[in-house]
């Protein structure tokens, strides 16, 4: 599923069937500690850039330097952890600053942007706490921890990298998933969703695998309960502008292994589609078409029925329920009752562009529907692609939809 601001849930349907900113502390005063004093924005600002180029470096002797005697072990693990991490790019961009208290302490926030190398063109961002104190004459750090938000993967483990034709896969240990085995599946999806899509996009995934469920919703921030039947997430970088690739395929081993060999290939394609059609997919854009126009590609060639690709809505109609409206966006959110029939009316909604209008055209439904804007209203907007790419409004498209619910899946049909 795509919410905002740029963040993708899939498996439900499946397994039911650079820069460092300035330190802003305040300046230095008569009434301030004497060991508080010349703690100024320069000073503190080169430790943080020190600190993230002897990360990105892998300088054990640098990273030291600047922490404490305590933390020294700490960023000892942070750089095994990252040993096998191709980092493009490693920076803090400082949010906050505390003053120093009577000891020489201070409390600083600040996003930590990574680049991956190969993958990264804008940053992806994860907000940290640092603790700073005085020792030897100098600030250094002595504890980094993340101050709320997604993890990096390296906090819940060492990292383990395996590459693909056209894939990273980026790892921690103890998982059921093989690392091997999903650059296989991604090595696959890139090709089938460039066939349909073109290769105006990176052509490249970047996946990350933890070792479970609990891991999997540290990286999201967000309750592992509700995401338990998400077998992957695409997330991009918060701010990035939409046609930079900051992407990251996440996937919840759990989940993952529940499925078969094809829902495995169908999820990560439906994931590399989101990846894909990033610079085209906007505010604006129904869930249920850019949800569906993934699912479409990840069904795509797999010889699935109608009944096969959609049971709980076979069941429905069974049941005498039609649906009459699009999937609404609160219909995709994790959790939320008859999310597998949103995934399937959405799929079937794009399977009936594709079969009557050509794939093609489903192709540039989506891209108009980007390139129209917000417009004055989301609905009236869409009527008017619709209608100038199918050649009739969202009214009859619904009408037409629905009724191909009924067709295809009726007793009859």
């Amino acid at each position: 599923m795509l919410s905002r601001p740029v963040l993708s849930r899939r498996g439900a349907l499946l397994l039911a069937a650079g820069g460092l900113a300035q330190l802003s502390l305040p300046p230095a005063t008569a009434a301030r500690p004497a060991a508080a004093r010349g703690a100024g924005p320069a000073e503190l600002s080169a430790l943080l850039a020190a600190r993230a180029d002897a990360v990105r470096t892998r300088d054990p002797a640098a990273a030291a330097a600047g922490s404490t005697a305590a933390g020294r072990p700490a960023v000892a693990e942070l750089l095994s952890r990252t040993a096998a991490v191709p980092l493009a790019g490693l920076a803090y961009r400082v949010t906050s600053a505390g003053s120093p208290d009577a000891a020489g302490r201070a409390v600083v926030r600040a996003e930590l942007a990574v680049r991956i190398t190969g993958y990264d063109e804008y940053p992806a961002l994860f907000p940290r706490r640092l603790e700073l104190a005085r020792e030897g004459g100098a600030w250094r750090v002595g504890r980094e921890e993340p101050a709320g938000g997604a993890a990096p993967l390296w906090d819940l483990g060492g990292v383990e990298a395996v590459a693909g034709t056209h894939c990273l896969v980026l790892a921690t240990a103890g998982g059921a998933v093989r690392p091997a085995t999903l650059v296989e599946v991604a090595d696959r999806a890139v090709p089938a969703v460039s066939a349909v899509w073109g290769g105006d996009w990176a052509g490249r995934l970047l996946l990350e695998l933890p070792a479970g469920q609990e891991q999997f919703a540290r990286l999201l921030d967000v309750p592992p309960a509700d995401w338990a039947d998400m077998a992957a997430v695409t997330t991009a970088a918060a701010g990035a502008p939409s046609h930079t690739p900051a992407d990251r395929v996440l996937v919840n081993p759990e989940a993952f292994t529940r499925l078969s060999d094809l829902g495995r290939q169908v999820v990560t394609t439906h994931e590399a589609t989101h990846v894909a059609t990033r610079a085209d997919t906007r505010p604006w854009t129904p869930l249920w078409l850019s949800e569906g126009v993934a699912d479409w590609t990840g069904y795509l060639g797999t010889g699935r029925t109608t009944r096969q690709i959609a049971p709980e809505l076979a069941r429905d109609v069974a049941a005498g329920r039609v649906p009459t409206a699009l999937p609404a966006d609160a219909d995709f959110t994790a959790g939320a009752a008859g999310i597998a029939q949103a995934y399937e009316l959405s799929w079937l909604a794009c399977d009936l562009i594709a079969t009557r209008y050509g794939p093609q055209r489903l192709v540039a439904l989506y891209r108009a529907v980007a390139a129209a804007g917000p417009g004055a209203g989301r609905e009236a907007q869409l009527d008017q692609v619709l209608r100038a790419e199918l050649g009739t409004g969202l009214a009859g498209f619904t009408a037409r939809w629905s009724e191909e619910i009924r067709t295809r899946l009726s007793g009859t049909g």
